[in-house]
């Protein structure tokens, strides 16, 4: 419970304990403080009935609610709050839009498809594969239950239309009779559906057997013996694909959380990492990047979904990766790069995606797949490097990965103007060079792709980069 004390709660307070001692201990005695408001007494009714013990302000017209106790006395319980601890006035968390979520599904929502059942059964066989395993059992189960009692209830008309279902004709009186029936030790549907799971799946228990005396029941024994064959292999078809399907694969294969942009022998690199958790590697792997963003073109007209191919490798090997440990994935940004005009600022400003595809062949079974990945804006870390995760360790003989810092980045000092200004700014740099200096390099050009600057140059112009966000 909480009070509004006055500003001078605490002089008035000790000058009437003064004075009090003042007067005479008798009356001090008599009189003493009554007791000492405690931070949640139970009630008000004290304080409310001598109001001039202590320099306390009684606000009036105000639930009781509003001092942390209701009305039947009890300590007021705040209710939780949905809201975050960490909002503030104006802001707002802002969902961000993405093609590709981070563990490679695509966010993409079909709708006014016509015919689109027909065209689905169609092609039944991928749609039962795409179907989630819940849809896919309760299918392969069905599959064999309905035909089941299909075929059960064709033996019982074929049996009860030849008579043998009648009194005198069941099994118990057939020696008796001398009836000779369709299949043996049939007395109703229960032994009919009995005698067509036998006969589907070639169980043969060898107590039903069919007889000469029907051609009808010869044919459907042999009708329902090939459909038997042709249905399981179609489910455990569709249950085998299911389960070696390359998305299965792609579980394992894993990508950083963020990617960073650094600088790279003087030029700005965005870079990602890509690892796989299996010791069977990925045959003939290869790495893709595509940048969306939106773009306008002459004729005015803005596509919000525009694709863009980024050059990518790691170090000298090109896009084509020897996938034995995790990899960092290079893009240099340079004159044919999409991001060769932006910079820390405008990288958090503006709107983008990087998709990133891994592709490649499983060494395990031969089927191909693909793994997916995509990097949002605010996904990217300006002035961040990879650390590295694979040691050699000595007592083992042998490279040991830690996956621990597969995501663990460090920051390092890196100029946040954009790879055009950084540029310009070498060209100038470059121009103001004499024959005579020590540090101009026969083969050096003035393009972050293709030279490099030594780190007391870099030193030199870091104040001139290093512009504030």
């Amino acid at each position: 419970m909480r009070f509004n004390f006055s500003t001078h709660s605490a002089t008035p307070t000790t000058a009437t304990s003064s004075t009090a001692k003042a007067n005479g201990n008798e009356r001090a005695a008599s009189q003493p403080l009554k007791k000492t408001i405690e931070a949640d007494p139970d009630s008000l009714d004290s304080v409310i009935s001598n109001p001039h013990s202590y320099p306390i302000t009684i606000v009036p017209n105000r639930p009781t609610s509003f001092y942390g106790i209701t009305p039947n006395g009890k300590a007021f319980q705040r209710q939780p709050s949905c809201r975050s601890r960490n909002f503030r006035p104006g802001s707002m968390r802002r969902v961000r839009r993405r093609a590709v979520f981070k563990n490679g599904d695509c966010n993409v929502v079909q709708k006014h498809l016509q015919r689109r059942r027909v065209r689905f059964l169609q092609d039944m066989y991928t749609t039962m594969v795409d179907w989630q395993w819940r849809w896919t059992l309760l299918a392969f189960a069905l599959s064999f239950i309905l035909s089941w009692l299909f075929f059960a209830l064709i033996w019982w008309l074929i049996v009860y239309t030849h008579g043998d279902l009648e009194d005198l004709h069941l099994p118990d009186n057939q020696a008796e009779t001398g009836w000779a029936p369709c299949v043996s030790a049939i007395d109703g549907f229960t032994s009919c559906f009995l005698f067509s799971i036998e006969t589907q799946h070639t169980i043969g228990y060898g107590v039903r057997t069919t007889s000469p005396e029907c051609p009808e029941a010869i044919f459907m024994m042999c009708f329902q013996s090939i459909y038997g064959v042709m249905s399981s292999a179609f489910m455990a078809g569709i249950v085998f694909a299911k389960m070696t399907r390359a998305k299965q694969r792609a579980q394992t294969l894993l990508f950083s959380k963020h990617a960073v942009i650094c600088q790279r022998d003087g030029c700005l690199s965005l870079m990602f990492r890509v690892g796989d958790m299996r010791k069977s590697h990925i045959i003939g792997a290869g790495v893709r990047a595509q940048l969306i963003r939106t773009k306008s073109t002459k004729e005015g007209e803005v596509m919000t979904q525009y694709f863009t191919e980024l050059e990518i490798g790691t170090d000298d090997s090109g896009s084509d990766l020897f996938f034995i440990w995790p990899m960092v994935i290079e893009h240099k940004i340079d004159e044919n790069s999409p991001l060769y005009n932006l910079n820390a600022t405008d990288m958090l400003q503006d709107k983008f995606e990087i998709v990133v595809i891994l592709e490649g062949t499983v060494e395990s079974t031969g089927q191909s797949t693909q793994a997916r990945s995509s990097y949002i804006n605010t996904e990217i870390l300006w002035g961040h490097r990879f650390d590295p995760v694979v040691l050699y360790n000595k007592d083992l003989q042998a490279y040991e990965i830690d996956y621990a810092r597969f995501n663990e980045t460090t920051q390092v000092d890196t100029p946040l103007c954009s790879a055009r200004e950084l540029n310009e700014i070498y060209k100038i740099q470059e121009g103001f060079r004499t024959p005579a200096s020590p540090s101009i390099h026969s083969g050096h050009s003035t393009s972050c792709s293709s030279g490099y600057q030594s780190p007391g140059k870099q030193n030199r112009l870091r104040w001139q980069l290093s512009l504030p966000l």
